[in-house]
């Protein structure tokens, strides 16, 4: 199968590249072309870290008589000239019926070569976009909002290690996101996180505290009581500009 790729050429997160996307019209069958079956990451959120390229999987199905080149879904902000990508590739067309074509697409996202704002983080809006073969083109609006977040990352410290039954266990931990400006991970404080424990031999954890708030630096601390010898591990549920975490299990053995 063949492949399509195009690069942003200048460096930035955001950039107009294909149009004015400002003025991306609404609805389907603008300029002779129809874009249906859209889809962006299995309809799940963009996370980004600090410095590895992440590729999304896509997917649209394009239907006109004209000579094109170039098709792509991508992501902009309605009101704004700025597109998020840093790289498309495209499949050939796979031809479903005369003058109607469906595609596979990657979007290839890398804050470690092209500058992100973290102020890009959130909502963006989706559209299709084709060129035609000697000149114009279309552009639809697809109706469709995908959250781009900043990852998270959690640490998880469970001691004393082993301990006497009925004693205190302190679980300590601290919760950090990619800074995109930065290109590394940084405090995130005021984060609610919950708690969980798994027995040693069983398969699942259970949260035993739901809300426990880590300071201005991102640490966390709290007690429990000795029970019976597992794991203690963190998880954060994130929000519209951050993903979730769960940090690695500390095993305390209870004597």
């Amino acid at each position: 199968m063949g492949k399509q790729v195009w690069r942003v050429a200048v460096a930035g997160g955001a950039a107009a590249v294909f149009t004015a996307v400002g003025a991306v019209p609404a609805g389907a069958a603008e300029g002779g072309v129809s874009f249906s079956r859209v889809q962006v990451n299995g309809g799940k959120p963009i996370v980004i870290g600090a410095s590895k390229e992440v590729a999304v999987p896509a997917s649209f199905r394009m239907a006109t008589t004209h000579k094109w080149k170039f098709p792509a879904v991508f992501l902009y902000r309605a009101g704004t000239q700025d597109q998020l990508w840093h790289a498309i590739e495209t499949s050939d067309c796979i031809e479903v019926s005369r003058g109607v074509c469906d595609f596979d697409e990657t979007m290839f996202f890398d804050p470690s070569v092209w500058d992100m704002r973290n102020s890009e983080a959130g909502a963006w809006k989706v559209a299709a976009q084709v060129h035609f073969k000697g000149g114009g083109g279309d552009i639809d609006d697809k109706g469709m909002t995908v959250y781009v977040k900043r990852d998270s990352r959690l640490t998880v410290n469970a001691s004393p290690e082993p301990v006497a039954k009925g004693r205190t266990i302190t679980v300590t931990g601290k919760v950090t996101r990619a800074n995109w400006e930065t290109r590394k991970y940084g405090s995130y404080g005021g984060r609610t996180v919950s708690l969980q424990f798994k027995p040693a031999g069983a398969a699942s954890y259970t949260t035993v505290k739901k809300k426990v708030l880590a300071n201005a630096s991102g640490d966390l601390k709290t007690t429990v009581k000795a029970s019976k010898t597992g794991s203690w591990r963190w998880v954060y549920n994130g929000n519209s500009t951050t993903g979730p975490s769960t940090s690695s299990g500390d095993s305390v053995v209870v004597k």
